[in-house]
C-alpha cells in the first residue's frame, strides 16, 4: 500500500494431507485464501485483492478440475468453481479470477456472484492461458505439479491453449467477454506479446497480462550469476508489456518496480 501498488493476488498452498481428489477445501469458508482475504480487508480495506479460482492447489492429481472417468470434467468443475468463487467474495475478495480455464466457467460465476448480491464484485478472466513450460516454479512452490498421484490427464493440454494456435486464444477471449468478463488477461506475458497486443487491440476492454514465475526466475537466475543488471532487465520486461498494451502486469517483480519507479 505504501509503494502505490493497487492490488494483490492470492494463491494458496495447501498441505498435501489436506488435500483431496475433489478439492473440497477450496469450498471450506475457512481455508488459507479466505482467511488470508478476510485479514487484509481488515487491515488495508482500499487495498484490491485478486482471488485465484480453480481446483489445482487442493486437490491431490493437481488438475484445475475434478476427474471422472480419467478426465477433467468441465460441468463438474464449474459446479465448484461457483461455490469458490462466492465463498471468496464474502471473504472480501473484490475480483475473481478464475485460472482453471474450463470452458462456460465465467457466464456461471457471474450468474451465481448475482444471486448472492455480489454483483459488485469484478471478473478477471484467464482468457488466453496457455500450456506453457514457465509455470513450473509455481507448481514447485504451491505443489500443483500434474500426476502427484498419477490419475486424470498427464498434463494440462485439454483445457489450456495451444502455445501455437493465436486464433484459438483469440477466439477464447471473446467467449468470456460474452460471458460477462470485466477483464481479460494473458497469460505468460514475454513469450506471448503477440497475443497480449492482438487482445488488447481487437478487443478493448481491460487486458491484463501475468509475468509468471519462470519468466522471473530466468531473469533472476540471471542476475545472480552476474549476466543481466537486476533493475535494468526488470523494468525492460515490464515495458514490453505496456508497449504491447496491458493495462495491468501481474508480476513477482511488483514490489522492487513500485519502489525503483517511486524512487526515480
Amino acid at each position: 500500500m505504501s509503494l502505490g501498488i493497487p492490488a494483490v493476488a492470492l494463491f494458496p498452498y495447501t498441505p498435501m494431507e489436506e488435500r483431496d481428489e475433489e478439492g473440497t477445501g477450496a469450498l471450506d469458508p475457512q481455508n488459507l485464501l479466505c482467511r488470508a482475504a478476510r485479514a487484509l480487508k481488515a487491515a488495508h480495506p482500499e487495498l484490491g485483492i485478486i482471488g485465484d479460482v480453480a481446483l489445482d492447489t487442493h486437490t491431490t492429481h493437481g488438475h484445475d478440475g475434478v476427474i471422472r472417468n480419467g478426465e477433467v470434467d468441465n460441468e463438474a468443475t464449474v459446479e465448484i468453481l461457483c461455490r469458490m468463487a462466492v465463498l471468496q467474495a464474502e471473504a472480501g475478495v473484490d475480483c475473481i479470477a478464475p485460472s482453471d480455464m474450463m470452458d462456460g466457467r465465467v457466464a456461471a460465476i457471474r450468474a451465481a456472484l448475482d444471486a448472492k448480491g455480489l454483483t459488485g464484485t469484478r471478473i478477471m478472466s484467464y482468457a488466453a492461458k496457455f500450456a506453457s513450460g514457465f509455470y513450473a516454479p509455481f507448481r514447485d512452490a504451491v505443489g500443483s505439479h500434474v500426476g502427484a498421484n498419477r490419475s486424470g490427464p498427464a498434463d494440462k493440454k485439454t483445457y489450456q491453449m495451444d502455445p501455437a494456435n493465436t486464433d484459438e486464444a483469440l477466439r477464447e477471449v471473446a467467449m468470456d467477454i460474452a460471458e460477462g468478463a470485466d477483464m481479460v488477461m494473458v497469460k505468460p506475458g514475454l513469450p506471448y506479446l503477440d497475443v497480449l497486443h492482438r487482445v488488447r487491440r481487437e478487443f478493448g476492454l481491460p487486458t491484463f497480462v501475468y509475468q509468471v514465475s519462470g519468466e522471473y526466475s530466468m531473469i533472476m537466475a540471471a542476475v545472480r550469476n552476474g549476466w543481466l543488471d537486476h533493475d535494468r532487465a526488470m523494468m525492460e520486461a515490464l515495458t514490453a508489456f505496456k508497449r504491447a498494451g496491458a493495462n495491468g502486469i501481474l508480476t513477482y517483480f511488483a514490489v522492487d518496480a513500485a519502489r525503483l519507479l517511486r524512487a526515480s
